[in-house]
C-alpha cells in the first residue's frame, strides 16, 4: 500500500519541484531594457558651468551648447525635441523657481508633464585651455542614467567649445545595439 501512495504523488511533487525551479529563474531574469533612439521625445536642459577659469563667454555658453547638443540629437539622432519655451513655460506653471529645479527629480518630473522620454543633463568646465564637456542621458520614467559622454578639446575660443559639445552628444546617440 505504500508503493501505492507515492506512486500517486510522485506527478505533484514533480509539478511542485517544476514550479519552484521556474520561479527561481524567472525572479533571477532581469527586465529587457528599453530602447531608444529614432523618434524619441527628449528635452535637453542648459548645462551648468563648473568652471574654476573666468573668461567672458562661458556665462553666455549655457544655451548655445544646448542648442548644438539638441541640433545634433535631433538631426543625427532622429530624436524628436521638447521646445525650450514649452520647457520654460512648463517651469513657470508648475511655479518651480531656480532652487527646486537644482534636483534632478524636479527636472524629471517637468519632463513628464511635457510628454519627454529622455532628458540631457550635463555641464562644462574650461581649464587654461582645455574644455571639457560632459553628458548624461536619463530614462524620465525611471531616473535611469542610460548614457553618458565627454568630450575634452584644446581650445579658447566658442566654435571649439560647440564642437567638443556635437561631439559628446553624438556619442549620446544609440548605435544600433
Amino acid at each position: 500500500m505504500k508503493r501505492a501512495v507515492s506512486v500517486v504523488y510522485l506527478p505533484w511533487i514533480l509539478f511542485f519541484l517544476q514550479f519552484v525551479l521556474l520561479a527561481c529563474v524567472a525572479e533571477k531574469t532581469a527586465p529587457v531594457p528599453k530602447t531608444y533612439g529614432e523618434g524619441s521625445v527628449i528635452a535637453v536642459w542648459d548645462l551648468e558651468d563648473m568652471s574654476v577659469t573666468v573668461h567672458p563667454a562661458l556665462g553666455a555658453m549655457q544655451e548655445f551648447l544646448s542648442a548644438r547638443i539638441s541640433e545634433t540629437l535631433s538631426t543625427t539622432g532622429g530624436f524628436e525635441l521638447v521646445e525650450r519655451q514649452k520647457l520654460i513655460l512648463a517651469l513657470e506653471e508648475l511655479s518651480l523657481g531656480s532652487s527646486s529645479l537644482a534636483s534632478q527629480s524636479s527636472r524629471l518630473e517637468v519632463g513628464r508633464v511635457l510628454g519627454a522620454q529622455l532628458m540631457v543633463f550635463g555641464g562644462y568646465q574650461l581649464i587654461g585651455k582645455q574644455f571639457r564637456v560632459d553628458l548624461r542621458m536619463v530614462e524620465v520614467a525611471s531616473g535611469v542614467v542610460l548614457r553618458a559622454a565627454e568630450s575634452t578639446v584644446v581650445s579658447a575660443d566658442m566654435e571649439g567649445w560647440l564642437g567638443a559639445a556635437e561631439q559628446a552628444a553624438v556619442q549620446l546617440i544609440p548605435s544600433g545595439e
